[in-house]
């Protein structure tokens, strides 16, 4: 079973994002993703953007998350 997890896109350069999942912060690579933009929610996989999210969904995720 594969894990992705909902971040929060803070800046980018190329194809590269720096996200932030709860405070902590990752590099992400974008080249999966079309028409990502600073302050976009992704999903995070194995240090890829796969997909984005609305914020809502993102939040709710991660609130899940936390409860566990």
């Amino acid at each position: 079973m594969c894990l992705s997890v909902p971040a929060e896109v803070v800046s980018i350069e190329d194809y590269k994002a720096k996200v932030s999942v709860g405070g902590v912060f990752y590099n992400a690579d974008l080249r999966l993703v079309e028409d990502v933009n600073v302050g976009d929610f992704v999903l995070i996989h194995s240090g890829y953007a796969i997909q984005k999210i609305d914020k809502q969904a993102a939040e709710e995720t991660l609130n899940l998350l936390n409860m566990l």
